[in-house]
């Protein structure tokens, strides 16, 4: 399992656990009160937290295309 000190990264490792040992999380949250998109992603290996991340990244600029 991939480990970061993140407490981001760690909310998506307890979802995935939660929700039946998930390989990989990406969330996306969004506040239009103060205009602002974060993300945080978790893969249970290295080669997953990396794919994971680019998947985010690819999601969160399309959010951000959208929320513009």
């Amino acid at each position: 399992m991939a480990w970061s000190p993140s407490g981001k990264v760690a909310d998506c490792r307890d979802i995935a656990e939660k929700w039946g040992d998930k390989h990989q999380v990406i969330i996306i949250a969004l506040d239009r009160k103060l205009e602002t998109i974060n993300m945080a992603t978790y893969g249970t290996t290295k080669q997953l937290c990396a794919d994971a991340k680019r998947l985010g990244d690819a999601a969160y600029n399309a959010v951000m295309d959208a929320y513009l």
